[in-house]
């Protein structure tokens, strides 16, 4: 426990005689401090200067001085008379040039001036009280004797200090313990006696006890407030016996009273419990509601005739940034801004009690579009009428539509190009042998050709240099390069049309994604128009992104035709202020594993971007473009992957392409 604490828990007399104590000890210790105190500054400018003149005066008579300044030893000697002298500290005797003949030190060794013109700069540092006297010599010049006089006080005087204080501290003792014993009389046992009354009163319940009058005091007068106080409630006891005793007769009669009432009581209780239940029910069943339409996925507002809000769900606040104890009591144009369009439409569904439907607005949350279908529902009853809203998410539903529809098409298509590329692929076959032949036949190297046109009459290089400036060779590479795009894009169809039997293989996304950049900054067509090294390629991979089932070269080959399509794009913008980038990221997204392609190119308007994966659609010049790249991509990830890949686009905005590859592997379909 601290002691400060402690003081405070002592009783008043100990608090009295600790304090009186600790006045005591105060007075002895300042009343000591300031007598040595005073006895030093006595001592110092009193005593001090003027034993040091009187001692002065003693030595230099004539004879002394002279003596004195005859010889080193005479000076020593004549100290050493002084050496017994208890006010002097040091000595100094200087002959007539002002040097230091002999010293006298008592004590600590002090560093005294050698000559007689350094005492002006040494009475500086030192404190001690010193006199300079002339010792005078007849027929020759002045000495001088320097005298310091000793700072201390004399042990005498300590030692009779210290018996004075004894004496007084025991006399202090001694009339400390009168008055304590007087504090006990006086203040303590009093305060006791009342302390013990208090508690016998307490423990008894006897308001009919006093306490003594005693002095003329405090205590006294305490004693009487605290006889007056149990006298009131000594009073106020017998008041309250009686009043007992009285509510004893009305308490007898009100249990006959509550006799007769107690039936009624119990109907009324009973009653009062079925409401309450039914009460508890309907509560219950309005907070079930409640929570029915907050879990809902569709925004649901319920606006009265005025259309203010009345109702207002969870999804509501999270579409419209608006809490539901804001947006109560408001009107729904203030609480829902977006729905300010369609007050005429609100007004005339509570007018005509008809349903009203919006097939599709769109509104951006999170910085990114979103759709939604509106439908407004007539609400009628017994407060009134009303209007329900209806607010549902159909992204994901027009996300879902539109795969479909690409996959439906994707399926029809399929059909038709195998049985295509079966029947073109045979004509340009010939095509390309008979090419080869041609070139064959009217090569000079060949010896039946050389033989075949001796047999004639011809002659090969005339016939060769006639082709060449008929530019038949360059007719013929049109031919030959005409075949084999055409068979590319058969291919392509073939690829297109044919099911995958691949087994899936782990991949790292980075090291393909690594690899497609390589073969896209060495194609020869793309570089050919726009030199790929030139963009800024920037890499966002997650490195939580671990393998991932798919086919390398197949996933390369996807990748090669959106960093093309991306360098095109890019290269077709009009502001080349901005350097070419293109982003691209791995994202852990499960159950996905994403890829994205991003770059800052032209981008696309909506009526493109929603056919962008259509067989044969290109938006390309005549020659530049077979239209298969993209939905051979597209095929690839959703067939062969069982993965999806959305395109996101805006014109002059950039075009992101996203893909997205399950990270469980599944068993591919096989066909025939």
């Amino acid at each position: 426990m601290p002691l400060r604490q402690r003081l405070d828990n002592l009783p008043v007399g100990r608090k009295l005689l600790a304090a009186l104590l600790v006045l005591l000890a105060a007075v002895l210790l300042m009343a000591n401090l300031a007598f040595i105190s005073a006895a030093y500054w006595i001592s110092q400018q009193s005593v001090a200067p003027q034993a040091l003149h009187t001692l002065g005066r003693l030595i230099a008579s004539p004879a002394l001085g002279q003596e004195a300044l005859s010889s080193t030893s005479a000076a020593q000697a004549l100290l050493q008379r002084l050496d017994d002298y208890p006010p002097l500290r040091a000595a100094v005797i200087y002959d007539s040039n002002g040097v230091s003949l002999a010293q006298l030190q008592r004590g600590e060794s002090l560093d005294l001036p050698v000559r007689v013109e350094q005492l002006d700069s040494w009475r500086h540092s030192e404190f001690r009280t010193n006199l300079l006297v002339e010792l005078p010599q007849p027929g020759a010049r002045h000495g001088y004797l320097l005298l310091v006089a000793s700072s201390e006080l004399p042990s005498a005087f300590y030692t009779g200090t210290l018996t004075a204080s004894l004496a007084i501290l025991a006399f202090s003792v001694l009339l400390w313990l009168l008055v304590a014993r007087q504090i006990r009389r006086l203040i303590t046992k009093p305060i006791r006696r009342l302390e013990e009354l208090s508690r016998q009163v307490t423990r008894e319940e006897n308001y009919s006890l006093r306490a003594k009058r005693g002095n003329q005091d405090e205590i006294g007068s305490l004693a009487d407030a605290f006889n007056t106080m149990l006298m009131r409630m000594e009073g106020r006891e017998q008041q309250l016996k009686r009043a007992r005793d009285d509510a004893q007769a009305a308490f007898d009669q009100a249990h006959n009273l509550a006799e007769e009432t107690r039936h009624s009581n119990r109907k009324l209780e009973l009653e009062v419990q079925v409401r309450s239940k039914i009460e508890k029910k309907l509560t219950g069943f309005q907070n079930y509601l409640n929570s029915i339409i907050d879990s809902m996925p569709s925004a649901l507002i319920a606006l009265d005739e005025q259309l203010y809000v009345t109702q207002w769900n969870q999804e509501a606040s999270a579409l419209s940034g608006t809490r539901l104890t804001e947006a109560l009591n408001q009107p729904v144009f203030l609480a829902f801004p977006p729905l300010k369009p369609f007050l005429p439409m609100l007004k005339r569904t509570v007018e005509q009690h008809k349903v009203e439907k919006i097939e599709r607005v769109t509104w951006s949350k999170d910085e990114e579009p979103r759709h939604y279908a509106l439908t407004f529902y007539p609400l009628m009853g017994g407060a009134g009428r009303g209007v329900v809203i209806r607010i549902d998410d159909i992204t994901q539903r027009l996300n879902l539509e539109e795969m479909m529809v690409q996959s439906e098409k994707m399926l029809s298509v399929g059909g038709l190009a195998a049985g295509m590329a079966h029947e073109i692929n045979n004509p340009l076959g010939a095509i390309l042998h008979n090419v080869q032949n041609i070139r064959r036949r009217l090569s000079p190297k060949l010896e039946k050709n050389r033989e075949h046109a001796e047999r004639l009459g011809l002659s090969l290089p005339n016939i060769d240099r006639y082709l060449q400036a008929r530019e038949i060779p360059r007719l013929l590479d049109d031919i030959q390069q005409a075949g084999t795009r055409a068979a590319k894009i058969v291919s392509h169809m073939l690829s297109f049309s044919r099911r995958s039997n691949r087994q899936l293989a782990p991949c790292m996304l980075p090291a393909v994604i690594d690899q497609a950049l390589e073969i896209a900054g060495n194609d020869y067509d793309l570089t050919e128009s726009f030199d790929f090294k030139s963009l800024l390629i920037h890499r966002e991979f997650d490195p939580d992104l671990g393998p991932v089932p798919g086919t390398a070269n197949e996933l390369e080959q996807v990748l090669l035709n959106l960093l093309k399509n991306a360098a095109q794009a890019i290269h077709q913008r009009e502001d080349s202020s901005t350097p070419g980038q293109i982003i691209l990221r791995t994202r852990l997204a499960p159950p996905w594993a994403e890829i994205q392609v991003e770059d800052n190119g032209v981008g696309m308007p909506e009526s493109v971007r929603k056919r962008i994966f259509e067989p044969f659609f290109t938006t390309k010049e005549v020659g530049q473009g077979t239209g298969l790249g993209l939905s051979v991509s597209y095929f690839i990830i959703t067939n062969n992957h069982k993965g999806q890949m959305e395109v996101q686009s805006k014109k002059d905005q950039g075009t992101c392409f996203t893909l997205r590859l399950p990270l469980t592997a599944t068993i591919p379909h096989t066909g025939h």
